[in-house]
């Protein structure tokens, strides 16, 4: 697909996901998230004709005007939306489908750890929420949910949506998945019980003698 496409394509997914999106004008002037989809194209042009040093120079621009940073070298479908953008940041050999929500804050990178293909795979119809981390060489299947916050770092399949630290699926599809702890340590209330125990155990004392 042509890259004049893909931005047509992009253009017109704000206006599906974003209700304050008033006008394309309004967009190509002030969206963030378009500008570095639209550097991203340029930069990964340039990449892919060996302009390496040429094509690093735009992202990081885009980088500054943004605060979006896009490895050159990543794969992006069309029709993504990266809604407000500040601190997203997609790794080099990240690969990001077709009609993906990408929200602020989000880390598409890796774990340090591995060579060759580093960072994930996002199939088509993701949506990724603020704040979430999607470290690894794995795949985000089509149409998941990453919550917010979320710290994704295994294989997400089709449908599912993921939340928490580290990232447990909970729902795939409609079908919800009851593995989920929600219950958090209390010390302070755990402190309280083992006072009002003790209270108890020594008001049975002095009422024994």
């Amino acid at each position: 697909m042509r890259t004049s496409t893909k931005i047509k394509k992009d253009l017109a997914a704000v206006f599906k996901h974003d209700p304050a999106a008033r006008s394309k004008a309004e967009v190509i002037l002030t969206y963030s998230g378009f500008h570095a989809l639209v550097m991203h194209r340029f930069a990964h042009f340039l990449h892919k004709h060996r302009y390496r040093l040429l094509a690093r120079m735009v992202s990081q621009f885009a980088k500054f005007l943004t605060g979006i940073e896009i490895h050159p070298a990543a794969k992006i479908g069309y029709g993504v939306v990266i809604d407000h953008g500040e601190g997203v940041v997609i790794g080099e050999t990240a690969e990001v489908g077709n009609n993906v929500l990408i929200y602020q804050g989000v880390t598409l990178g890796g774990t340090g750890k591995d060579k060759g293909k580093r960072h994930p795979t996002i199939e088509d119809g993701v949506m990724i929420c603020s704040g979430a981390k999607v470290l690894g060489p794995f795949t985000v299947g089509k149409n998941a949910k990453i919550g917010a916050g979320s710290i994704v770092l295994k294989e997400v399949p089709p449908n599912a949506t993921v939340v928490g630290i580290p990232g447990k699926i909970v729902k795939i599809g409609n079908e919800r998945i009851d593995d989920l702890d929600q219950c958090l340590p209390d010390p302070t209330g755990d402190e309280i019980k083992a006072l009002c125990e003790r209270v108890a155990a020594l008001e049975r004392k002095l009422a024994d003698k």
